[in-house]
């Protein structure tokens, strides 16, 4: 991305992470024996954290970009559907409701997508 995104680009990433999670979901098979941890750890690699990391990227970048209502939202809703994934593989199922500012103050605090997962999904115990 560049230094100073445009909502334009913001939106395109957006519909792009969503995109890979529509695929991962559909794509998704629960383990017969869970936990899953390599598949969690990719899942937060290639979604979750790179959700979290926009949304950061947005409000600390050089221009901050602000994002439409419906916008926010999906943004929201792709980090939280992540997160469900990211459950999953736990063989837990969990109704993610977490704000992106949250996920990003932890992320900013921890330097760690999966300890930040854990802490907001309690998954794994």
């Amino acid at each position: 991305m560049t230094d100073d995104p445009t909502p334009e680009a913001v939106g395109d990433r957006i519909d792009a992470l969503a995109e890979t999670l529509r695929q991962r979901r559909a794509s998704f098979e629960p383990s017969e024996d869970p936990p899953d941890e390599e598949r969690a750890m990719a899942i937060l690699r290639e979604g979750f954290g790179p959700t979290v990391s926009l949304y950061v990227e947005c409000r600390t970048g050089g221009r901050a970009v602000r994002f439409g209502e419906a916008e926010f939202a999906r943004l929201e809703r792709t980090m939280n559907e992540w997160l469900e994934l990211y459950a999953a593989c736990y063989g837990i199922d969990i109704d993610a409701d977490f704000t992106v500012r949250t996920a990003a103050e932890a992320l900013l605090d921890t330097e760690n997508v999966h300890d930040v997962a854990r802490v907001l999904t309690g998954v794994p115990d």
